[in-house]
């Protein structure tokens, strides 16, 4: 299928898309994608370097007649969330994915497909290997890690780049020309418990819950998905008020940045009491089937019942402490913007909840874009956990980047964009982290910009990239870089000039 998607306009970017999509880069593990760009960049003859924290960045020399012009960086991120269904058989380390079209969409079979950011990094490339596009200097700064940390960018140092305007290229949708965004913190919750012998006449059951959407913990957060570890939390926290049961594991989430879709639990319960436990799984499974039946169609709650053996399990007192926790533990939507409308300010993702062998793990990954909004949020979590008396650790925080309305080439963009699709563009925040706070930290002289194409579903095997939207998007950053604005020294001798 690769092929037909090889046809595909314009023909550059989707090739280049389709080569890319062949090396394995999930977050921290770059490789073979740095060397892929850096290749791509040495043979074009261009100027190509990587820094310690392996960013790349490709320099090209502005063409014949935008000498005067501002330079550019172009900036996509290399790494990509690697997630399948939990019925595909898939080695990401070892496969390319799997494409196919669909109507208007690009998906995969069964995992993520890496539009996110993907698509930014085949445009970059194609404009680096075009000689039929206009463009003033360019630096084309492709960044590691940008899931799981954002720690390529964190990393960049300052005298790399003499670009003053930053088109980065990781919007996910046409129609919004993005000006800001929210910053996160990793929150992280650890304890030992003691574990207890498994009850000789317990029966043993295996609980899943499955068939969740999943998606962006930044860009979704506000659709009222369900949180698979919410999910299996309100089913434990209900046997354990309501019959004996004696949780043995738990496995939920895998990402900080997706919204979990599956949870699984091993739970012992005594056989008085294994019909209560039955119908109380029966009547919460149908209370939450109805409760999501818009959001979550697909919702399955499963309990399997598995043969016996002598195991250990958490004891009585942690697991009421952890169960009480997770169920204050805020997720979700936690404050919307009062400046943005429809924009969500602060969220929090119940990401990861592990419990195994003695030890509790939970991630968080908590969003805002206001830095006392978001130590508000981090601090009701720690609150949350600290009650069960876990360690709790915040790490990998990184800045949201404030909008700029009188932004010189938010004004170009706008222009373009009314003039290439006759209505005005959707000038906006989002609530997903974007690498321009980061990047404005370290440049503060940069005029930073953000768009792309629409990609629906990031972050679960149901992404998807519209054909049509990659074709309006590449439209619209080709005619970007050809009007690019004057350098200041430039635009002032022209208004010299123009005043005599």
């Amino acid at each position: 299928m690769s092929q037909e998607i090889n046809h595909l306009e314009p023909t550059a970017l989707w090739k280049n898309f389709i080569n890319l999509n062949q090396i394995p880069r999930a977050s921290k593990n770059e490789e073979k994608a740095i060397a892929f760009v850096m290749n791509f960049g040495r043979q074009l003859g261009l100027e190509t370097e990587k820094d310690n924290t392996g960013n790349v960045i490709i320099r090209k020399p502005a063409t014949i007649g935008l000498e005067d012009r501002k330079a550019v960086i172009l900036q996509a991120h290399l790494d990509m969330v690697h997630q399948k269904n939990n019925d595909t058989t898939f080695n990401f380390d070892q496969q390319g994915i799997q494409m196919f079209i669909d109507d208007d969409w690009v998906r995969a079979h069964g995992t993520t497909l890496g539009a996110d950011n993907g698509i930014g990094v085949a445009a970059m490339l194609a404009v680096l290997a075009a000689d039929d596009i206009a463009h003033p200097k360019l630096e084309a700064l492709f960044t590691v890690d940008e899931e799981t940390g954002m720690t390529g960018a964190t990393g960049l140092d300052k005298d790399k780049l003499q670009g003053e305007i930053l088109l980065n290229l990781d919007t996910e949708n046409d129609e919004e020309i993005c000006i800001g965004s929210a910053g996160g913190l990793d929150i992280s919750a650890t304890k030992t418990f003691r574990e207890v012998a498994v009850v000789p006449s317990a029966e043993i059951y295996n609980l899943s819950v499955k068939g969740l959407r999943g998606g962006h913990s930044g860009m979704d957060i506000h659709r009222g998905l369900a949180n698979a570890n919410k999910i299996m939390n309100r089913i434990l926290y209900e046997l354990n008020r309501q019959a004996e049961i004696q949780i043995i594991d738990i496995q939920g989430g895998s990402l900080r940045n997706a919204i979990p879709r599956e949870s699984v639990a091993t739970i012992a319960i005594t056989s008085s009491d294994e019909n209560t436990v039955n119908d109380l799984v029966e009547n919460i499974s149908a209370s939450l089937r109805h409760e999501f039946q818009t959001t979550e169609p697909s919702l399955q709650i499963l309990a399997e019942k598995l043969p016996y053996r002598e195991t250990k399990a958490m004891n009585a007192d942690d697991q009421k402490q952890l169960l009480n926790a997770l169920y204050a533990a805020p997720n979700g939507v936690y404050a919307m913007s009062a400046d943005f409308d429809n924009l969500v300010l602060s969220s929090n993702n119940l990401a990861i909840v592990s419990v195994a062998n003695g030890t509790i793990d939970i991630q968080s990954l908590t969003r805002s874009s206001l830095d006392s909004s978001k130590t508000d949020l981090a601090n009701t979590l720690r609150a949350a956990f600290e009650l069960m008396a876990a360690k709790v650790e915040f790490s990998g925080s990184y800045p949201g980047w404030q909008p700029n309305p009188d932004s010189e080439i938010l004004s170009v963009l706008a222009q373009i964009y009314k003039e290439q699709n006759n209505r005005d563009a959707n000038i906006m925040a989002v609530h997903a982290g974007l690498e321009c706070g980061i990047l404005g930290e370290k440049y503060p002289h940069l005029d930073k910009i953000s768009f792309g194409p629409t990609i629906l579903g990031a972050h679960s095997p149901d992404e998807r990239v519209s054909i049509k939207s990659v074709q309006k998007f590449w439209a619209f950053l080709v005619e970007i870089l050809k009007n690019i604005p004057l350098k200041k020294d430039q635009a002032e001798q022209k208004e010299q000039a123009a005043s005599k």
